[in-house]
């Protein structure tokens, strides 16, 4: 878990562990079903561990005391300087892409199959995104994420057509 989103969560008011996960749940939509409730409590003890977050026992009606998590102005500054970064992941090159062009060269399998195995995934991955994203009510936030899984999903599959193309003008050459 980005220790980042978990300060985040935490700028609008403190919450204990299971009220933060609820909070990224609902924000997540299905994309926050495969959180690991554990991770967020291994995150608030190493943000205070670090000082960007200080916690109290706070009484409950319901049940034992908890723990609640609240931000330090560290970890006040700490979100906002992530806010204001600008960043975007860096075009690198995947596992997939060297694998594709490591059995090519080295003549290990058909980089044709490789592609055609791909496309098979990604297509499966593009269908539960869009029906998870159709299942979103419009302009939320997780329909929001979803759509850019869904780009994503739908760039990748143009790339490996243009791989396809590549490898199939190649064999004619020959």
């Amino acid at each position: 878990m980005q220790q980042e989103v978990v300060l985040a969560m935490l700028a609008k008011e403190p919450a204990y562990g299971y009220a933060l996960r609820a909070r990224l749940s609902a924000a997540l939509g299905p994309l926050g079903d495969a959180m690991n409730a554990g991770q967020i409590y291994v995150t608030l003890t190493r943000l205070e561990k670090a000082g960007l977050v200080a916690s109290e026992e706070a009484t409950s009606t319901e049940g034992p005391a908890r723990k609640v998590y609240g931000l330090t102005s560290a970890g006040q500054e700490r979100v906002g300087a992530w806010l204001a970064e600008v960043s975007w992941p860096r075009p690198d090159l995947a596992e997939f892409h060297l694998k594709l062009v490591a059995a090519a060269a080295a003549g290990l399998a058909d980089p044709l199959a490789i592609v055609d195995q791909q496309r098979r995934e990604l297509l499966r991955r593009l269908r539960d995104a869009q029906r998870a994203a159709m299942a979103e009510p419009d302009r939320s936030d997780a329909a929001l994420l979803l759509e850019g899984i869904v780009l994503r999903l739908q760039a990748d599959l143009r790339w490996l057509e243009a791989c396809e193309r590549n490898w199939t003008e190649r064999r004619g050459n020959l």
